[in-house]
């Protein structure tokens, strides 16, 4: 079991750093929410974990090992899959080729046939749509896909930035009872949102971001009351 842990960690982009001194984990098997308004660098973090944004401070370690100099790809085979945001499907491919797309090294790939029935038992709506291409299907069942892909590479950590973000409240709700069914399994899950009330009652524990920089950690159930979370962040 494996356990990411970011330490002091900033980056950003031109000559401005968007995250600060960035520190946070995330246990083997535990469900860790990070909220906070747009823009305040969620997305900056997911880029930094994953591998496609370079660190100019700090470090990152997985399995105890910095990989804070690893290519993004050999992060993914490592184990940390990524559900980025916008989805980012190829559209004019079908749905079954998307998934499989995700497969094409070590495990992932020798287990493709059992991931991708496994992915199938996930969402049923997506083996229905197995030969339908990615651009004809509705935004969540293109989320279906996007969640899908990644756990096709067959992942420890998943992470997903802003997975809720146009989405019908039905959809929502049946996504995330998806990931709780993946959690119960002993997956780890960071999970990057705007909704906070969304988000602090689906995880374990939670960062609260604010202007690049950490300022709130605690378990969910404590911050979802906590008077500073509610003000600036629920509206109550």
């Amino acid at each position: 079991m494996s356990t990411l842990v970011l330490d002091n960690v900033s980056a950003g982009y031109g000559k401005v750093d968007v995250i600060r001194g960035v520190s946070l984990a995330i246990p083997a098997g535990r469900r860790v929410a990070l909220v906070g308004s747009n823009g305040a660098g969620k997305s900056t973090i997911v880029r930094t974990i994953n591998g496609l944004l370079p660190l100019r401070a700090g470090n990152i370690s997985w399995d105890g090992a910095a990989i804070g100099a690893v290519r993004a790809s050999h992060r993914t085979r490592a184990g940390i899959g990524t559900v980025p945001e916008g989805r980012l499907l190829f559209p004019d491919c079908t749905v079954t080729e998307n998934l499989v797309a995700a497969t094409t090294f070590g495990e992932a790939k020798a287990q493709r046939g059992q991931s991708l029935e496994s992915v199938f038992g996930l969402f049923p709506r997506l083996r229905e749509r197995a030969a339908q291409r990615a651009g004809t299907l509705s935004g969540g069942e293109q989320q279906m896909v996007a969640i899908g892909r990644a756990l096709m590479t067959r992942p420890r950590l998943l992470v997903l930035d802003e997975p809720s973000i146009g989405l019908a409240p039905r959809i929502v709700a049946e996504i995330f009872e998806v990931l709780s069914t993946l959690t119960s399994t002993g997956l780890s899950l960071l999970l990057v949102e705007q909704n906070v009330q969304l988000s602090l009652r689906s995880v374990d524990e939670a960062y609260v971001l604010r202007q690049g920089t950490i300022v709130l950690h605690g378990e969910a159930a404590r911050l979802l009351d906590d008077p500073q979370v509610r003000a600036a962040y629920l509206g109550q």
